[in-house]
């Protein structure tokens, strides 16, 4: 069976007109279908797909769901066509043949459920892009980092991370699933609505026994916050709130209370440093974020068993004690 690009859109007329174009002309038309599922757009998205891409199958939703809920209807639409459905953000520029090498990995690897290719910056080229990188993985407190980025810094790609690995997330930027293992994992989770639900599923496709990986011998390029800046306050409200949220839904009874303890008090810290540097929306957001976090928690009530977040790294220990700054010196 063939695989569904899905390419979510609200309000993007401008990146579908800058990137869609690359996607129709290096997506082998053999392998694969190039689907826009339009969450409720009210600019002129629509029309010009109609006339500009008349190739490209269009789902429409009468709203915007957010990017957990917006895939989630969109691939529970396409499911009975596809096997594996390629989760492609619409400010990503693709060349050559991106897509082949992460559907034979798939077909290969029947235990991945998941997989990512290497994200090179947009704006610039020979660097990872911050989302997702060559992989991304958690450290002791939940924190997210990639081969390739800790926090803000991002490196150059030298092919340093070019092996295949098995990794903790793969980003959402251009996330290839199988169709199969995400509905049985129940999907994006809605209740996100948008910003770490990709790390979110990833983490239950694990306890499900299936696996995530990294495939460098594919690369897509991202031009990365298309939707929100990473200074908005939006952007670190979703954020907080959904690594909070993330960690509660997936850890076990026997750590989860001490975890989410020592994270609320990390968090304080980072409140701290919003409030003294004068920046009283993104100090609010955090705030924001977890009072809304002791709300949501509630319709959480079941936990796994397995703690899969059981490793040593501390990443805010070893990026600024340690000094720290790439995924290769993490094992110095």
């Amino acid at each position: 069976m063939k695989v569904a690009v899905v390419i979510l859109n609200w309000n993007g007329r401008k990146l579908l007109s800058e990137y869609l174009g690359s996607v129709v002309e290096h997506t082998p038309a053999g392998l694969a279908d190039v689907i826009v599922a339009d969450n409720g757009s009210t600019d002129d998205s629509v029309q010009y797909l109609r006339e500009s891409f008349p190739q490209v199958e269009l789902i429409e939703f009468s709203e915007n769901y957010g990017f957990a809920e917006g895939y989630n209807r969109a691939i529970a639409q396409i499911a009975p066509r596809y096997k594996y459905c390629v989760l492609l953000n619409s400010d990503v520029e693709v060349k050559d043949d991106w897509l082949t090498p992460l559907w034979q990995f798939m077909e290969s690897h029947p235990e991945a459920g998941a997989c990512q290719p290497t994200i090179r910056s947009l704006v610039e080229p020979d660097k990872f892009e911050y989302a997702g990188a060559a992989g991304g993985f958690l450290d002791r407190h939940g924190y997210p980092y990639c081969r390739g980025r800790i926090f803000d810094n991002v490196e150059t790609d030298r092919g340093q991370y070019d092996t295949p690995m098995q990794v903790f997330w793969a980003s959402g930027a251009a996330l290839m699933v199988d169709i199969e293992v995400y509905l049985k994992c129940g999907g994006l989770d809605k209740e996100f609505f948008a910003h770490m639900e990709e790390i979110d599923l990833c983490w239950r496709i694990q306890l499900a026994g299936r696996q995530v990986w990294a495939v460098p011998q594919a690369h897509v390029y991202h031009l990365g916050g298309g939707s929100l800046p990473a200074s908005n306050p939006r952007k670190t409200y979703l954020n907080f709130r959904n690594n909070l949220l993330m960690l509660h839904k997936n850890l076990p009874d026997s750590c989860r209370r001490g975890l989410l303890f020592r994270r609320r008090l990390l968090d304080t810290v980072a409140w701290v440093k919003f409030v003294v540097s004068g920046d009283r929306e993104n100090a609010s957001a955090v705030l924001r974020a977890h009072r809304d976090f002791r709300t949501m928690r509630r319709a959480y009530t079941s936990h796994p068993k397995a703690n899969l977040l059981n490793v040593d790294t501390n990443i805010i220990f070893d990026y600024f004690i340690r000094n720290r700054r790439t995924y290769s010196s993490l094992k110095n």
